[in-house]
């Protein structure tokens, strides 16, 4: 669908819910998202019915390590190709590719091989790289492997991205390690958003990080220290605060549902993000399963890793979340928040991706009535 005018369809866009639109795509972008009553008449523009569909956003994935088979850690611009590929079929129009913690030689390798293969996905565009470390706490690894934690160093985080060329977009950090001010103003300097996790952080020190300038965290909940009413750590610190975001494991295991409802009652919807940190596997029939160069197992839709049973990451989809988010208590146009437009903001993608407006690329998702998949539009 590339010059393509389409009818009877109801759009989910930054003004609201539009009855009877219209979404007018040509050359790859979106030239009209609006009612259709309002739009110009246009006669050399081929028409199609859109059967009473749901026009959405397409999902935007912050945190996510693989999909289908496919992933950054297998070390080829090819798997990072096919990743897109996989994950716009399941309705994804932008992604962040994640790269486990890692040694810094490793990592460094690994981003200096997958970086060729920005700019030339035919799928999920592709925002730039998410790192889970290697700054994060030894206390909090979660499936990271202890001894590819390093200390804080400027030095190891400007040879990542010169390796990137540039594309790292997002970095999980965790805000109470000493020496973490050269990274913090490196960063800044070149526009990496900065996210709390793997983090042991009291209330205090987290806020000191958020002084500092880290305004958004990773999976809220998980692999940080719980909230005690003494304590209320880095968590209860995000939840105090209205002006710092939150990305949430939205598969009703890793949070619970009853949390991710009232996650929504005491924090601006639009500081909600969800993610499904999917592993590789994700999507694959026929075992082994492989994630991070580890087995893993899968348990009531989550990621175990097979010789320890600790939680590796979910097997969650960004459409799946966005379903779980309605049945939770969610609005459509709250959930289409947290799914596309939020996410795009938080990476300044806002422009191209995570909206319905024009000038935007026609990253599209339609929905049947009934909120099914029904189609992906992808220029």
């Amino acid at each position: 669908m590339n010059d393509t005018l389409l009818t009877n369809i109801s759009l989910v866009t930054p003004d609201g819910i539009i009855k009877n639109g219209a979404l007018r795509v040509q050359a790859g972008k979106i030239a009209y998202a609006g009612a259709l009553a309002d739009m110009a008449q246009d006669v050399y523009t081929p028409r199609q019915d859109g059967r009473g569909a749901w026009a959405l956003p397409a999902f935007v994935d912050l945190h996510i390590h693989g999909f289908g088979g496919f992933g950054p850690e297998l070390g080829t611009p090819d798997a990072l190709l096919q990743m897109s590929a996989a994950l716009a079929r399941q309705g994804v129009g932008a992604f962040c590719p994640t790269l486990y913690c890692a040694r810094p030689e490793q990592t460094e390798q690994l981003l200096r091989a997958l970086t060729p293969a920005l700019g030339h996905e035919t799928g999920a565009r592709m925002l730039g790289f998410h790192l889970e470390g290697p700054f994060i706490s030894p206390e909090k690894p979660g499936v990271m492997k202890p001894q590819d934690i390093s200390a804080p160093s400027a030095e190891v985080l400007k040879r990542f991205w010169d390796a990137s060329q540039g594309h790292i977009v997002a970095m999980t950090l965790a805000p109470e390690l000493a020496g973490l001010e050269p990274v913090i103003a490196f960063c800044k300097e070149h526009h990496i958003l900065m996210q709390a996790g793997h983090t042991n952080a009291t209330y205090a020190q987290m806020e000191n990080g958020a002084k500092a300038g880290i305004k958004h965290v990773t999976h809220l909940f998980n692999a940080m220290r719980p909230i005690h009413h003494r304590e209320p750590s880095a968590a209860g610190y995000v939840l105090m605060h209205q002006d710092i975001s939150c990305e949430v494991i939205a598969d009703g295991f890793h949070v619970r549902p009853e949390i991710v409802a009232w996650l929504k009652t005491i924090k601006p919807i639009d500081k909600i993000i969800a993610v499904t940190d999917a592993l590789l596997p994700t999507g694959q029939m026929c075992p082994p399963f492989i994630a991070n160069g580890e087995e893993v197992i899968l348990e009531n839709g989550v990621w175990k890793r097979k010789s320890d049973n600790v939680i590796a990451g979910s097997a969650l989809t960004m459409f799946k979340a966005f379903k779980n988010l309605i049945t939770w208590g969610y609005t459509l146009e709250q959930a289409v928040r947290c799914t596309a437009t939020n996410p795009a903001a938080l990476i300044g993608a806002q422009n191209t991706c995570g909206q319905l407006v024009k000038g935007a690329d026609a990253r599209v998702v339609l929905l049947s009535p009934d909120l099914q998949l029904q189609d992906v539009i992808i220029p």
